[in-house]
């Protein structure tokens, strides 16, 4: 066999290495074994990524000591895509760790990253810039932390990305429009504080689930939204502040199972056009100031399960929104005859009269007031049923 490229002695952290003294009294820096320099590279970045921890509650990094990076706990090799035959560390997961900390530069040194998983901690501060180098990075999830700043742009920089999970941080800020022309299949963006509207180029988006949920984006639905048909099977909405019509280009929709703009401000008549979401299950416009009637074709949607217009100011509905083994809310509105709507008073209001969407302006950050912010039970919304959470399948 030939000699191996081992007993590689590091003198890059004092930190790190520990000095030991020979019996002649000499100090000398002991050697530490690695199977290739790839591997050295990862020690670098965990030795760094573990000073950078000030709290570790279940001892998730304990166990990060000498040249064997492969046993870490929550870091996982595989062999190097271009050299099957030496081993790098492919992954990186320490969700629900409750660890305290941020993340170092150093961590852009784990090139050979596909996953990156540290959902539900509490590291803070930003994302570094180094990430750039992770160019084989797949999944990137910062979920449910404290990171601040503006989006992270360095994530649109990964070629091979395609799950970007962001939900449950303080991000703050625009959203990019180079976010909506990469090559993505899930994002989550819930429960930042990004505004200033979402972009027109919106419908560029080849994702199958888009949440943006529970932010203060402003301003109107992109009409582009309609070019996302071919692959656009989940999108959430809610709570975002947005204002104008729904855009009759939803109906274009042939492959969303979930639409949900609940809790904004929007107005005008429900499409009729909604009528063409042929595969929606969950159907959700609560909580929002449409005016008209609900059309019969869409409570007639052949695979709609749940259908939630509550809290508008509809005045009639067809006959066939209610019953037929699905679940229709219609509450507080101001349709006669039915219990439980509102007083005449309300549906007497300005909010209750009907308006031209041709004449509606869209900006981003409506002065419009906010709705009352839904009751939250835990994280929501989630990848599609019956995927494991929060990664999404290659």
């Amino acid at each position: 066999m030939p000699p191996p490229y081992l007993l590689l002695t590091l003198l890059f952290s004092a930190s790190v290495l520990h000095l030991s003294t020979a019996a002649d009294n000499t100090t000398t820096t002991p050697a530490l074994t690695f199977e290739n320099p790839r591997l050295i590279q990862a020690y670098i970045a965990l030795q760094a990524w573990k000073q950078a921890i000030m709290s570790d509650p279940f001892g998730f990094t304990f166990n990060w000591i000498g040249p064997n990076v492969c046993s870490y706990t929550g870091v996982y090799c595989a062999p190097f895509p271009f050299n099957p035959s030496i081993r790098v560390v492919a992954g990186i997961d320490l969700n629900h760790a409750n660890i305290e900390g941020y993340l170092p530069h150093e961590l852009g040194l784990l090139t050979d990253l596909a996953l990156f998983h540290i959902s539900s901690n509490q590291f803070c501060g930003t994302v570094p810039i180094t990430f750039k180098n992770l160019r084989l990075l797949h999944e990137l999830d910062l979920s449910n932390n404290r990171f601040v700043g503006l989006f992270p742009i360095v994530a649109l920089s990964l070629p091979h990305l395609k799950f970007l999970d962001l939900r449950f941080n303080e991000f703050e800020g625009p959203l990019p429009h180079a976010l909506f022309d990469k090559n993505l299949d899930a994002v989550f963006l819930n429960d930042n504080q990004f505004r200033f509207g979402i972009p027109k180029n919106l419908g560029n988006s080849p994702v199958y689930v888009l949440v943006p949920a529970n932010n203060d984006l402003g301003g109107c639905i992109p009409p582009s939204i309609g070019k996302m048909r071919k692959t656009l099977n989940e999108i959430i909405l809610m709570n975002n502040n947005l204002t104008g019509c729904i855009p009759v280009q939803v109906g274009l929709l042939k492959q969303v199972t979930v639409f949900d703009v609940s809790f904004n401000n929007l107005q005008g008549l429900l499409p009729g056009a909604i009528a063409g979401m042929r595969s929606v299950e969950q159907l959700n416009v609560a909580h929002n100031r449409l005016t008209g009637v609900v059309h019969d074709a869409i409570c007639r949607l052949p695979r709609l399960l749940n259908f939630t217009y509550s809290f508008n100011y509809f005045m009639g509905e067809a006959p066939s929104c209610s019953g037929g083994g699905k679940v229709f809310d219609d509450g507080q509105n101001c349709i006669v005859g039915r219990m439980n709507q509102r007083s005449v008073r309300q549906c007497s209001s300005r909010d209750a009269r009907p308006v031209d969407c041709r004449n509606l302006q869209c900006g981003g950050s409506s002065l419009v007031p906010r709705p009352p912010r839904p009751p939250t039970t835990g994280p929501i919304p989630m990848p599609p049923s019956g995927q494991p959470s929060p990664q999404l399948p290659p």
